[in-house]
C-alpha cells in the first residue's frame, strides 16, 4: 500500500497550527486507509493518492455548501472525490478534497463533550471515506459507513461516535 501525500490549506478559522493538523491528519488518514485496505481490500495507487485538506470556517463552508449542494447553511466536513468511485474499486492518484468548518466542529465537540482533537479525527475520517465512495443517502449504507468510522476510531483508540443512536 502507498502513502497518502496530503497537502494542507488553513485559510480561516483559528485552528490548530499547519504543522499540528499535518501530523494529526498524516495518523488518521494513515490508519484509515490501513484499516480500509485491510478491513474492505481497498486497493490504491502505487504512487501516493493526494488528499487535499481545507481547513476554513463556518462563511466559507456555508459558500461552498450552497453552490455545491444547494444547501445554505455551514456544516461540519464536505467531501469532493477527484472522480467519481466505487468502494472496493482503484481510485486515481487525486483522491478528492476534504474541507473542515473551524466554528461548527467547535461548537459541535463542546455539545458532545468531546475534546475538539477527537471531532476533528472524526470527521477527518467521515470525509475520508467520502472520498472512496462511501455514504450514508440509506440506512444500510449509512450503516456500512457507520461500521467502518467506528472501526478506525477504535484502531486510533477512540470511542464509537454513535453511541446507540440511529444512522445519519
Amino acid at each position: 500500500m502507498s502513502a497518502l501525500d496530503i497537502q494542507i490549506s488553513v485559510e480561516e478559522g483559528q485552528w490548530p497550527s499547519e504543522t499540528e493538523l499535518q501530523t494529526l491528519s498524516e495518523r488518521v488518514l494513515g490508519v484509515s486507509a490501513a484499516f480500509l485496505a485491510g478491513e474492505e481490500k481497498q486497493p490504491l495507487p502505487e504512487t501516493p493518492a493526494e488528499v487535499s485538506l481545507v481547513f476554513t470556517d463556518d462563511a466559507s463552508i456555508r459558500e461552498i455548501n450552497a453552490q455545491w449542494r444547494k444547501q445554505d447553511k455551514p456544516t461540519n466536513v464536505l467531501s469532493f472525490p477527484a472522480f467519481p468511485v466505487t468502494p472496493g474499486r482503484m481510485p486515481g492518484p487525486m483522491l478528492g478534497d476534504i474541507i473542515l468548518a473551524q466554528e461548527t466542529l467547535t461548537r459541535e465537540a463542546r455539545e458532545l463533550d468531546k475534546p475538539f482533537d477527537e471531532h476533528l479525527t472524526h470527521l477527518l475520517v467521515h470525509g475520508f471515506l467520502h472520498l472512496f465512495g462511501y455514504d450514508h443517502v440509506d440506512d444500510a449504507d449509512a450503516e456500512r459507513m457507520e461500521r467502518l468510522e467506528t472501526g478506525i476510531l477504535a484502531s486510533l483508540g477512540l470511542s464509537d461516535p454513535y453511541g446507540d443512536s440511529d444512522p445519519v
